[in-house]
């Protein structure tokens, strides 16, 4: 049977954690490190100094903790691997509609390089966004919960099929059984009243880009003209918030290198109104001057310890504001098959771009070597 526990040390702010991970079923126990001896010493190697820590252990105390780890055992939260039956499933749950292969910024780490991803300014049709939609249905087989994200590019530069998307999935859904959720990723130049009012009715969740404080935003978003679209994005972006109550929304910005001080950008959103928040990495190659090279984790973690400091004083202070990667289910977690499969990506989950083609996932776009076919 092949290993599957992991034992180490983790030092945070100057102390040591003995920690074992068995990821089968997403337990992590923290223990002394006694106890992280004897079990190092079941299922792994030991280090000479840590051998020679084992045996200085008395009998007793490795025979307590040896029964505390087959209780362990029994109840699967530590040992060796367990098997899963393959589960092969054709089934395809969400859909990315690239509505449009165009923006209207220029932001300096794209990975769609402008919204183009490599090929030619274009956007969905009609015929497209149909054949996708009863690609998307007849791909689902008994589900009954379907998504569709609108996405680009700018989805907001083709609302026309936006709208004909949302119509269509509607009755389709009524004549097939079937519930439509949609979704829109924006970076807010073109969110207007009229489509405020749109995005709220009609939207499930709401993705809008905004990269935290007013100079590090304008560094790297700014229009395809070269001027900056801070001051207009965050307005709308707040008329947005002011009419969309409880309803599901996220702003979500990239850090770089020119801001691992990222703490003050997430603060500088939830000071701006804005409660549902998520600011992410930046991934570039690492010649990239922006890129998060390894050299600057150690920053970047001492960033997070930053926010978290904060993020907890602010909940103990009635300011309370979700931050997307401080959402971690510290009792369950995702089930074994979720874990299995990681991603979506290619699994119950894909992309179509502006004329039909598939991908596994938007990142893919554009990369002929991934395209899988077409709606």
């Amino acid at each position: 049977m092949r290993l599957i526990t992991h034992s180490f040390p983790f030092v945070y702010k100057g102390e040591t954690f003995y920690l074992v991970y068995h990821p089968y079923s997403n337990s992590l126990h923290s223990v002394d490190r006694k106890a992280y001896l004897v079990i190092k010493h079941k299922y792994e190697e030991l280090s000479p100094q840590e051998l020679a820590d084992f045996s200085a252990l008395t009998e007793a105390e490795v025979g307590e903790i040896s029964s505390e780890i087959a209780e362990l055992e029994k109840e699967g939260l530590i040992g060796f691997d367990q098997t899963f039956p393959y589960q092969k499933s054709n089934v395809v749950k969400a859909l990315c509609l690239h509505v449009c292969h165009d923006c209207n910024l220029q932001c300096k780490y794209c990975f769609a390089k402008e919204g183009t991803y490599n090929t030619a300014r274009d956007y969905m049709t009609e015929e497209v966004a149909k054949a996708a939609i009863d690609f998307l249905i007849a791909k689902s087989g008994s589900r009954k919960s379907l998504e569709i994200d609108f996405f680009g590019g700018e989805p907001l530069m083709n609302m026309k099929v936006v709208k004909f998307a949302v119509e269509y999935g509607k009755e389709q859904a009524a004549l097939h059984g079937k519930e439509f959720s949609f979704t829109m990723t924006t970076n807010a130049v073109l969110l207007n009243d009229e489509n405020i009012e749109y995005l709220n009715r009609e939207m499930d969740n709401v993705v809008i880009s905004i990269d935290g404080r007013r100079d590090v935003h304008n560094r790297v978003r700014k229009t395809r003209n070269g001027v900056d679209a801070y001051d207009h994005i965050l307005e709308a972006a707040k008329k947005f918030r002011a009419v969309r109550g409880d309803k599901r929304y996220y702003i979500r910005g990239t850090f770089t290198a020119y801001n691992l001080d990222f703490s003050k950008d997430v603060l500088a959103l939830a000071d701006a109104g804005f409660d549902q928040i998520s600011v992410e990495p930046v991934v570039l190659p690492p010649e990239n001057p922006m890129a998060i090279t390894e050299d600057k984790v150690g920053e970047v973690l001492r960033e997070y310890d930053k926010l978290a400091e904060a993020y907890i004083d602010r909940r103990k202070n009635g300011k309370w504001f979700n931050f997307f990667h401080f959402m971690i289910d510290l009792t369950e977690g995702p089930c074994i098959m979720k874990r299995l499969s990681g991603c979506s990506a290619g699994c119950g989950y894909l992309a179509v771009s502006p004329v039909g083609d598939i991908y596994p996932c938007h990142q893919f776009v554009g990369e002929t070597d991934y395209r899988i076919g077409n709606v």
